[in-house]
Order: structure tokens, then sequence, then C-alpha cells
């Protein structure tokens, strides 16, 4: 194989809202980390382990600034890119390195809202399921015929 890839795929949660740079020309950057999760039962001591990864992902002109309109902390998002290494000088003198995920694709997944509305209708379904048994919920009935479809599936 003579080519090269580079690629990253993540689903992962914002850890910060989105930080955006505004240039001369009207191009924009946003910044924010995602964060994603390994979980595994320790051998030894049969406890459940979670580590967390900090991924630095960037986001430009358009895309960036529908990220910061839609996305906040907390949000569960899906992004694709490639990695980026950059360095810079530090105020100290001393030269800093970090590496980041330019995104070319990404997915809104849940927001921050829709995660807090499962949490709060989770008791409800809980006691559906322990044996109050649901209402029906009936289709809304009106007087005009019903369309068919032309779908072909």
């Amino acid at each position: 194989m003579s080519g090269t890839l580079n690629k990253v795929m993540l689903i992962g949660h914002l850890g910060d809202e989105v930080k955006m740079h505004y240039f001369e020309g009207g191009n924009s950057i946003g910044r924010f980390p995602i964060a994603t999760n390994e979980t595994y039962t320790n051998k030894q001591t049969g406890e459940r382990v979670t580590n967390t990864d900090w991924h630095n992902v960037v986001v430009r002109n358009k895309a960036a600034e529908i990220c910061e309109k839609y996305l906040s902390k907390g949000d569960k998002v899906y992004v694709e890119g490639r990695l980026k290494n950059r360095q810079w000088q530090g105020e100290d003198g001393n030269t800093r390195y970090t590496t980041e995920v330019h995104v070319q694709d990404f997915t809104f997944l849940s927001t921050k809202k829709e995660s807090m509305a499962n949490a709060q209708n989770q008791p409800q379904q809980q006691a559906t399921q322990s044996g109050a048994k649901p209402i029906p919920q009936q289709p809304a009935q009106t007087n005009e015929p019903e369309q068919e479809d032309d779908l072909p599936f």
C-alpha cells in the first residue's frame, strides 16, 4: 500500500462550550474538548474502572458557527476528521505541543436538554415497568380521508 491515511472518528461529550475566534476576511475557528470513556472491570478487585480521554477538537468557518449555535457542554456528538500536531512558544519561552482533531464531518447525537428530559422521564418509565399499566395513546381523529403514500417500501 503506497498511500497513507489520517482519519479519526470520535463519539463523546463536550467538556466545555465552543470557543470561537474570528479572523479578518470573515473566517472563523471553533475549539472545544470532547471526552471519550473506556470502561472495564478490574479482574483482581472486580471493580468497574472508567478511564476518560480528552481530545482537542477544531472546527472551521460555517461548521464552527453551527457548532457554537447548537452545542453546549455535556452534549453528545460524533466528529470525523484528521489529526494535526501544532507547536508554539509559551509565555515562559518553552515550546508547547498539542494534537488536535480537525473536523471534516460531524453529527449532533444528543443535546444536554434531551439528556435532562430523558433523565426526568426515566422514573415514569420505571413506574410503568413495575406493574402500573400505561394509558394507551389514541391517534388523533380527523374527518379527512387518509392520503396514500407513494413510497416504494
